[in-house]
């Protein structure tokens, strides 16, 4: 029984060592815990010394999550600097086409794509410490200085801010006023919200530490159930 338990054990430190995540099963319900940290991964490989999350160890985890009989529930837990906006994108639209329970938790900070993120589950939370950074699509090497350019990163602008608004409480007057602000940030426009401000604004649900988003979930897998 022992040697079970211990190589039960292993197997637990293994997954979180290889995909930073974890599937609680001595609690009451099963829960899933997967983190988004660091840098959204997309197409383009970050350098080594960089934290990632890599959208195609994701995209299946949340599959195998929704279809598992295993798993009641989803806690997302958020600690992100933004990414890859397609591959965010792509992952907050499959968080939000889950039909299990999703509680998102902001921890830290969630930065320009992590906002579409934290938002994509059916409650949000987030600690008063955190921050939101909200700030316009950009890029990073060579543009083209043509109107196609601009087109393109107007549309890529309204589909984020589409889904940001369908998925949350905020005003969309509001949100593009929050991204267009050009007196807070040196080098770029854009604002930092923390965390009762993004709860006024109507961005986030509530105002919560690790055991509210739990006890959230675990309500809405009763309901669900």
């Amino acid at each position: 029984m022992n040697n079970e338990n211990e190589n039960k054990e292993n197997d637990t430190l293994e997954h979180i060592k290889d995909s930073g995540s974890i599937t609680t099963f001595d609690g009451k319900h099963k829960i899933y815990c997967l983190t988004i940290i660091g840098e959204i991964e997309g197409h383009s490989i970050l350098p080594p010394q960089s934290k990632t999350t890599k959208y195609e160890h994701v995209i299946p985890q949340l599959v195998s999550i929704e279809q598992s009989t295993d798993i009641d529930g989803l806690l997302i837990i958020l600690n992100t600097v933004g990414g890859d906006v397609e591959a965010g994108l792509a992952i907050a639209e499959l968080i939000a086409g889950m039909k299990k329970p999703t509680v998102s938790l902001v921890l830290g900070g969630g930065h320009s794509i992590g906002v579409p993120l934290a938002v994509a589950a059916k409650r949000s939370f987030i600690v008063r410490s955190a921050t939101m950074t909200i700030h316009p699509v950009r890029t990073n090497g060579l543009v083209l200085g043509v109107p196609q350019t601009l087109n393109y990163f107007e549309r890529m602008q309204n589909r984020i801010t589409k889904f940001v608004t369908e998925n949350s409480q905020i005003d969309e007057n509001v949100l593009v006023q929050l991204m267009m602000n050009t007196g807070e940030l040196v080098t770029d426009m854009g604002t930092v919200i923390e965390g009762q401000h993004a709860v006024s604004t109507g961005l986030i649900d509530k105002l919560g530490n690790l055991s509210d988003a739990i006890t959230c979930l675990s309500e809405m897998i009763e309901k669900n159930n």
